[in-house]
């Protein structure tokens, strides 16, 4: 006789946000948070209810981040370069013609996955300007976060990773692994003389559609499932918290404390290695 599993009932908000209380998360802080919602699990309500237990979790002035890169929106990508293989020259034009210029107010972050898209959709959001690597916050200090994005900086010291290093804030990996830590991008621009390279996009500017070429370190994730592993072993452990989420197991950090350790071991972790892959979430 076979016997039919029973299904497994949805969380909820509520029990969402009480795991992610006993997790770590700070009342009153700032978090960031890289989710898998098919990790977590089915919850009443989608993804709108787990903002909603973030959000619940973080209180009233707390403030929820999240990355709403672009990749999609350059020409230099590895998801183009991906997108165009077997293309002819005539297609590949065809192609870049039809690209729409970013604008932060409505350009979608299909490769971010269904939270991102979610914070980006709720009332209140706010959003930075980089046309590659936008990240978009809601709560208290939700302006004060995204300001000042310079376009030429993907990921350093005008970007929303170091305001969030300057306020100490958390990273919640909901559902993933330490491979989208994007908080290790900072460390890597504060390694002596980072590689750079070129990178090209699609913008809009005083109305009309141009592309756009700039210089910037160059990102690269390859070795962050490494780097997140002798992360969460240093000091004994004592830096990375892990508990269940829904159906995940989630890890809970500060982000300061790992840009500080990826900017200390990326030299040597890195020291003879040449080619390396781009990143896939960078442009």
């Amino acid at each position: 006789m076979t016997t039919t599993p029973s299904p497994i009932a949805p969380h909820t908000r509520a029990g969402l946000a009480e795991q992610l209380s006993e997790l770590g998360v700070a009342r009153g802080g700032v978090l960031m948070v890289h989710a898998s919602m098919r990790a977590v699990g089915p919850v009443s309500g989608g993804a709108r209810a787990v903002v909603g237990a973030l959000r619940d979790a973080l209180g009233e002035r707390g403030t929820l981040v999240v990355p709403s890169f672009t990749p999609e929106n350059s020409d230099t990508s590895p998801q183009y370069l991906d997108r165009v293989r077997g293309l002819t020259g005539r297609e590949r034009e065809a192609l870049r013609a039809r690209m729409p210029a970013f604008d932060p107010a409505t350009t979608a972050a299909p490769s971010m996955g269904l939270l991102p898209e979610t914070v980006r959709l709720t009332e209140g959001a706010v959003r930075s300007d980089h046309p590659q690597t936008s990240f978009t916050a809601l709560g208290l200090l939700a302006r004060e976060l995204t300001a000042g994005h310079r376009p030429d900086c993907h990921l350093g010291e005008d970007s929303p990773l170091a305001r969030l290093h300057e306020l100490r804030a958390q990273v919640l990996l909901l559902g993933t692994g330490f491979d989208t830590c994007t908080a290790f991008h900072l460390g890597e621009y504060r390694m002596p003389s980072p590689p750079r390279r070129r990178y090209r996009c699609v913008v809009g500017s005083a109305g009309r559609r141009q592309w756009w070429e700039y210089e910037d370190v160059a990102l690269d994730d390859g070795d962050f499932a490494v780097l997140g592993a002798e992360f969460a072993r240093a000091d004994g452990g004592a830096g990375v918290r892990s508990g269940p989420v829904g159906s995940s197991t989630s890890l809970l950090f500060r982000l300061d404390a790992a840009v500080d350790f990826a900017a200390r071991r990326l030299p040597s972790l890195r020291a003879g290695v040449a080619d390396r892959a781009p990143c896939r979430t960078d442009g």
